[in-house]
């Protein structure tokens, strides 16, 4: 693959949710990304987070296996692996051993709760960890109880996107001084980071701890969605002085003077009820054609069947179609090193003896390997 990181090995060990987002990541942008996965396994063809791959299927009951996945952790640049702490030891595949093996190594970590604390061997999923870390606590409507906003905070951007960070600081950080480490990357402190705003907002008094009620949460009039007559959804984000204005004057507010209280949170809810009634009143095409590519900061809400096809997102490219499936593609992009086209999903195994050939594996160790079952 093309890109900034053309050149670095990373070794995936197969995971969900996080993992692959990473490796996704790090193999978008140029990385050749090798998964070791489970005998029996499946990569869907249309899964954008298993694109870009090779893969070789291990089973690491089998001694063989593991020092196999050892000597290809010897020709990496970095590892990602999302097991719960302790298994990679009981493996021989912990990071004493890896590191030893190879200095330079990156050996990145992903899980909920973290290497240690408490919680650390406990089982959980997205909501639990962004619970943890106060994020979704401030996630809904007043009065109402919190909103789990998919698995993105959690899994994808406290998770697979802050070890993918981690990941290029600590490869920059290898190549200059020859030192490799370990990455414990965890939901519960990535989400937390990534309400560094809303902690910001607290600490200077100017946000309550409570959902629904913010400015940026829904409480405000100006910073919402709204239904329109055909049942879809138009968002508003008109928070600076010079947006609301024209708000007001695309929606025929200008001379309302109710609407001249735009910060007073005391008048955010009649606001928004005026704002509800209006925007009733029109569809959304309506409203696109009066405040679309406007500075109201408007934009209409788009499904998933319908973004792919919006003439912003076609004309940059933004979706890609890949095994015959719609994908985001790549982001973000370059202008000297220049991402190609992902390419699907391999089928699991399909690498192997590709893989082993480039470790120096002759074909007659290669035909003990799968006759032995180390290599399926």
């Amino acid at each position: 693959m093309a890109g900034p990181l053309k050149g670095i090995r990373i070794v995936e060990f197969a995971g969900i949710g996080p993992g692959p987002f990473c490796g996704m990541m790090l193999a978008d942008h140029g990385a050749e990304v090798i998964r070791i996965d489970r005998p029996g396994g499946f990569m869907d063809p249309r899964d954008p987070l298993s694109r870009n791959r090779t893969s070789i299927a291990l089973d690491m009951k089998n001694p063989e296996a593991v020092q196999t996945a050892r000597d290809l952790c010897k020709s990496a640049d970095g590892i990602i692996e999302g097991y719960r702490p302790g298994v990679m030891e009981r493996l021989g595949l912990g990071p004493e051993v890896l590191l030893a093996d190879n200095p330079k190594l990156v050996y990145g970590r992903m899980t909920g709760w973290g290497q240690f604390g408490p919680y650390s061997q406990a089982a959980g999923h997205d909501i639990n960890y962004i619970s943890l870390s106060g994020v979704l606590h401030g996630i809904g409507r007043a009065g109402e109880k919190p909103v789990p906003p998919v698995n993105y905070v959690g899994d994808f951007g406290g998770g697979g996107m802050m070890l993918a960070f981690g990941m290029a600081s600590a490869l920059l950080h290898a190549a200059k001084t020859g030192e490799g480490q370990v990455i414990d990357c965890a939901m519960t402190d990535g989400s937390a980071l990534l309400a560094g705003m809303t902690w910001g907002f607290k600490a200077m008094d100017r946000l309550k701890d409570e959902a629904g009620v913010n400015m940026l949460d829904g409480g405000a009039h100006f910073y919402d969605t709204y239904r329109c007559s055909d049942g879809k959804f138009i968002s508003i984000g008109s928070i600076e002085p010079q947006f609301y204005a024209l708000l007001r004057e695309k929606t025929g507010l200008a001379n309302d003077a109710a609407f001249d209280a735009q910060m007073d949170p005391a008048q955010w809810g009649p606001l928004k009820e005026k704002l509800t009634a209006l925007f009733a009143t029109k569809t959304q095409g309506e409203w696109c054609e009066l405040m679309e590519r406007t500075d109201v900061c408007f934009a209409p809400v788009l499904s998933l069947e319908e973004a792919p096809k919006h003439p912003h997102n076609v004309e940059r490219e933004t979706f890609v179609t890949i095994g015959g499936a719609t994908q985001p593609a790549p982001a973000p992009r370059y202008s000297a090193t220049v991402n190609d086209t992902p390419r699907e999903a391999p089928k699991v195994g399909a690498d192997a003896d590709a893989v082993l050939a480039s470790l120096g594996y002759d074909g007659a160790k290669i035909a003990a390997l799968r006759d032995g079952g180390a290599v399926r």
